[in-house]
C-alpha cells in the first residue's frame, strides 16, 4: 500500500511556465483540485513529499497551506533526497508513488513502487513510467494520480469520508 506521495513541482503541480512580473516577483498557479486531493491525502494518514530542483517561496507557501511536512526545494539529486526521507518515515519504496515530468525525476521515477507523469511530460519520462495520466501538469494531474492510487489501494470510501 502507498504511504508517501512525493510531488515534483513544475510541470506536475503547476504548468511548467514561470512567471516574472517587471520587478521580478516570481508567479506559479496551482489547481485547487489538486490540493484537495493532497490534503485529502494528509487526512486519512499518509505523507506528501515535495521535492523540487528550484526554490520558491510561492511554493512553501502552497504547501503549508496544505500542510505537507516535507518540502525539499533546489534539490539536484532527488532520489538521495528521497532516501532520506525515507530513512526518516521509516518506509521503503515499495510505499512511494512519485509523479515527474523531466529528466532531472527520472532516477527517482525508476525507484519507487508506482510512478506518474502528467500528459505533457517529457518523452523519456513517458517511456519509463507506469502510469502516464490524462492531465496536464497544473491541469489535476496530482488529482487523477492520486484517485487512481486511492482507487487502487482500495480506499475510496475513505477518501471521500474525510469530506462527507
Amino acid at each position: 500500500m502507498i504511504e508517501l506521495l512525493v510531488l515534483d513541482v513544475d510541470g506536475c503541480l503547476t504548468s511548467g511556465a514561470i512567471t516574472y512580473t517587471e520587478s521580478g516577483d516570481e508567479i506559479k498557479s496551482f489547481n485547487v483540485k489538486d490540493g484537495l486531493a493532497i490534503a485529502t491525502w494528509i487526512r486519512m494518514g499518509k505523507k506528501v513529499a515535495i521535492i523540487t530542483g528550484r526554490k520558491s517561496q510561492i511554493v512553501q507557501r502552497r504547501m503549508s497551506e496544505l500542510k505537507v511536512t516535507h518540502i525539499h526545494q533546489g534539490i539536484r539529486d532527488k532520489k538521495e533526497k528521497l532516501d532520506e526521507i525515507l530513512k526518516l518515515e521509516e518506509l521503503n519504496y515499495g510505499q512511494v508513488a512519485a509523479i515527474g515530468d523531466d529528466l532531472n525525476d527520472y532516477l527517482m521515477l525508476k525507484a519507487v513502487a508506482r510512478s506518474f507523469t502528467p500528459q505533457n511530460g517529457v518523452a523519456y519520462i513517458k517511456d519509463s513510467v507506469d502510469v502516464v495520466l490524462g492531465s496536464s501538469g497544473g491541469d489535476g494531474a496530482v488529482r487523477e494520480m492520486i484517485e487512481q492510487l486511492v482507487l487502487a489501494d482500495g480506499l475510496s470510501e475513505r477518501f471521500l469520508q474525510e469530506w462527507l
